[in-house]
């Protein structure tokens, strides 16, 4: 999987964007780690995407499979900072954005699908822990009510949706694309991330290290803001289409 390339000819920085859980929370999703985040009211859900306890208990694989059916990622609508990102990409500007996010809403926002590099997985597809046969997440949540611990038809093993568990490693293709296109930008923008969780909080080092302008959007500090030259905390749905028109303007 490669980040997309600039048109030949076209002017203005290349930009890669990081985005984390506080890009959709406007979306009705909410975030993990923040201050009202899933985990830091409930650390226990957590465990629900632990693999060795899913792949072990059946209990665990029906609590998550509810988990997701439950989920607001399904009724979720792209907020104006996603959409800001099209533009980027319209004008030939964005190589790549490496999202930390599974609800796809930057696809549905309409970000090309080459362009996104889901970085902890997918809630769209589904796959069998055992044989690797996927199928659509949808699927499997409408047989829940007949099949609460679902298994795969092909070979018997528990099947889990794409997003990405602990104890489980990232996808190689996708992390190497999002290194090669921090590595290879000219503006590197951390949006609604903590910049805690790693390997992908490393991809802000990588953009600063590389010569490129780091602008970090975030209503919380952030490990990273150190490098950044520019961080700014006010509500992502103000703060980064504002940067999205300077970046098409000014570059």
């Amino acid at each position: 999987m490669q980040p997309t390339s600039r048109p030949e000819g076209t002017g203005g920085p290349r930009v890669t964007v990081l985005t984390g859980a506080g890009i959709s929370t406007d979306s009705g999703i909410p975030d993990f780690r923040g201050p009202q985040g899933v985990w830091t009211r409930d650390p226990q859900a957590a465990r629900l995407l632990e693999r060795r306890p899913y792949v072990s208990d059946p209990d665990i694989r029906r609590r998550t499979w509810q988990m997701w059916r439950d989920s607001p990622v399904w009724d979720a609508r792209p907020t104006p900072a996603h959409r800001s990102l099209v533009y980027l990409e319209r004008a030939g500007l964005l190589a790549a954005i490496c999202t930390q996010n599974f609800d796809g809403l930057h696809q549905r926002a309409g970000s090309s699908a080459a362009a996104v590099l889901e970085l902890h997985g997918s809630l769209t597809w589904t796959r069998c822990l055992r044989c690797d046969a996927r199928e659509r997440t949808a699927d499997v949540l409408a047989r829940l009510d007949v099949d609460p611990d679902p298994h795969c038809a092909t070979c018997g093993g528990p099947l889990a949706t794409d997003v990405v568990m602990f104890g489980e490693a990232l996808p190689g293709d996708v992390l190497d694309a999002a290194v090669e296109a921090a590595a290879s930008c000219d503006v590197f923008v951390a949006v609604g991330s903590t910049l805690t969780v790693q390997p992908v909080a490393s991809l802000t080092a990588v953009a600063a290290e590389a010569g490129a302008r780091v602008l970090v959007v975030n209503a919380q500090p952030t490990p990273f803001d150190r490098m950044a030259d520019r961080v700014d905390r006010r509500p992502i749905q103000e703060a980064l289409p504002d940067l999205v028109k300077e970046l098409l303007t000014t570059g």
